[in-house]
């Protein structure tokens, strides 16, 4: 099924929490391809948000068969915990509907294979939410390496580190969540770093993963279950990935980095280096109340990445100025693409396909395994 040329997209949300409000409900609302129709709370009179309040010319329900019910609805967000994805999007396929997932996609290769094998039996479409792929300091990278600008790819740091010492009073689903339902940091934020790599190299040829308790001082072996049973979860994250060409991808994820600004990416190759710190602009841009469409929007007042390339006698070494795309890309491209795509009605036209997300899924899941064995994990 394709989205009819001319009408709106209509699009129901599964969930009010900081995913709905932040980074998908004002991207809906500024793209004139999709109309935010239908908002599904739990408990919409409990706490300080409620949808109805906050947009109450939509429709809003508290459980999913109504929405599932009404024919108007094309595209189902499904925001909420990763264990509950692989039921809710199984639901919204069976009814007919599109749906996008937020990341991380659902708990297991397993999981993924069901829906994908789904979708295209009924014919729909799955997109996951895996927005970090147009970050700028990102698709700056990958524009160098396209380029040939730093060569062959021959080492690449990747971190997502903070320093926070003291554990959540609070702890939402990303902490409490453990590992095999699709919690904690290396589903969160490995789920964002991996991807990226995946983005650039492709499936790598091998795993070698530590997760461990940075803040206790615990490595996460083959008593993993045993702490997870006593509701311990690792909050550091270190992985290699090694590919067929040499290179290798270190991804690190952390809570204990006493570092400012904090290092973002490090990609050396043959013929230059890339630097940059701190992480895009977009997140707290959102969570501060910016608009996508207002002025300034991902831009990055403090974008200052280094970039050394070879010189021309492939002996010196210079640097070289690189300034911030005027304007930026945005995670309004995501949506552009994703309305696009659904009135093309290809499964290629997909900006982040569901096959992509079960590749990611299984380096996750080598990831766990050489953590627990203390072995790599051979994945081709």
């Amino acid at each position: 099924m394709t989205a009819e040329s001319g009408k709106k997209i209509n699009v129901a949300v599964i969930g009010y929490g900081l995913s709905a409000k932040v980074f998908h409900i004002p991207f809906f609302n500024h793209d004139p391809q999709f109309n935010l129709h239908t908002i599904i709370q739990r408990n919409p009179d409990k706490g300080p948000d409620s949808a109805p309040r906050d947009y109450p010319a939509l429709k809003h329900h508290t459980s999913l068969d109504p929405m599932l019910a009404d024919p108007d609805v094309d595209l189902v967000a499904i925001l909420t915990p990763p264990d509950t994805h692989l039921d809710f999007a199984t639901r919204c396929l069976e009814a007919g509907k599109h749906v996008l997932v937020e990341k991380p996609f659902v708990p297991s290769v397993a999981d993924a294979d069901r829906l994908i094998a789904l979708a295209r039996r009924v014919d729909r479409r799955i997109c996951v939410y895996q927005n970090r792929r147009w970050d700028a300091d990102f698709l700056a990278l990958r524009s160098l390496l396209a380029e040939g600008k730093l060569g062959r790819a021959v080492e690449l740091d990747t971190h997502f580190d903070r320093f926070r010492p003291q554990k959540p009073a609070a702890a939402s689903w990303k902490a409490s969540l453990p590992m095999e339902r699709g919690g904690g940091i290396l589903y969160d934020l490995g789920s964002h770093l991996i991807d990226q790599a995946y983005c650039l190299f492709g499936l790598p040829r091998a795993v070698y993963g530590r997760l461990v308790g940075q803040r206790d001082g615990r490595l996460f072996d083959d008593d993993a279950a045993a702490a997870a049973a006593e509701g311990e979860e690792p909050d550091g994250v270190h992985v290699v990935l090694s590919y067929a060409d040499g290179t290798v991808v270190t991804v690190r994820a952390g809570v204990m980095s006493v570092e400012d600004p904090q290092p973002r990416f490090w990609l050396r190759g043959t013929r230059g280096s890339f630097r940059t710190w701190g992480l895009d602009p977009q997140e707290d841009q959102l969570r501060g109340g910016m608009k996508p469409s207002d002025p300034g929007f991902g831009v990055d007042d403090a974008w200052k990445p280094r970039l050394l390339q070879v010189g021309d006698d492939g002996a010196t070494i210079r640097e070289v100025p690189l300034e911030a795309p005027k304007p930026p890309a945005t995670y309004i491209q995501f949506f552009d693409e994703l309305g696009r795509a659904l009135r093309s009605g290809k499964e290629e036209d997909i900006p982040v396909k569901a096959t992509e997300a079960r590749e990611v899924l299984r380096i996750l899941e080598a990831v766990r395994e050489s953590a627990r064995t203390g072995r790599e994990v051979r994945l081709q």
